[in-house]
């Protein structure tokens, strides 16, 4: 397995998954503003691994495959915590799209490997959006401070839940020829 800067970075950002959780669920008032931080630390060595693979060079098949496992994981995470803890259909909903548009994507991108067209459900610049979106929103309901943050965060979140679709639809479309294909 190699090992570089930017698999630190992942593997940093994988160690914290548990942190996050046991933070979550502790019975402190600091603990929804320390849920967030870690949250956004974790979002934070997302974009700086991306970044140090590109600029030192250190781009390897363990990270590519790694780091969106790691994203991901955080992710489905987060939301899974946030359903139960606001017990709203109005933020389960967009929470279920989410996660099924990656379960749906990933054996996407699966199949699409092994017909030999992986190229045909690259990430596009949809996803980035999404992925701020998405971010910045899971923060503000982590933490919670007032109404205001927290309306805003709904309402990123279903910017990132209409990203969301829309990626995804984007990608379904693009392999479409290839799913129906007999």
């Amino acid at each position: 397995m190699p090992f570089n800067i930017p698999i630190a970075l992942t593997w940093f950002r994988v160690f914290l998954l548990p942190v996050f959780v046991v933070l979550f669920y502790l019975p402190f008032t600091w603990a929804a503003f320390a849920t967030a931080f870690v949250f956004w630390f974790a979002a934070l060595t997302d974009a700086l691994d991306g970044y140090a693979a590109r600029k030192l060079k250190q781009s390897t098949r363990f990270g590519a495959f790694l780091d969106p496992v790691a994203d991901k994981v955080m992710v489905a995470t987060a939301l899974v915590l946030l359903v139960q803890d606001y017990d709203s259909i109005w933020l389960t909903i967009p929470a279920l799209l989410m996660i099924g548009r990656e379960i749906v994507i990933s054996a996407l991108r699966e199949w699409m490997a092994e017909i030999g067209k992986r190229g045909t459900v690259a990430v596009s610049w949809i996803g980035k959006y999404k992925t701020a979106a998405q971010m910045l929103s899971i923060i503000g309901l982590l933490w919670k401070p007032n109404d205001w943050v927290i309306y805003f965060s709904y309402g990123l979140l279903y910017i990132a839940a209409i990203l969301t679709f829309w990626s995804m639809m984007t990608y379904l479309l693009a392999a479409w020829k290839d799913l129906v294909a007999e």
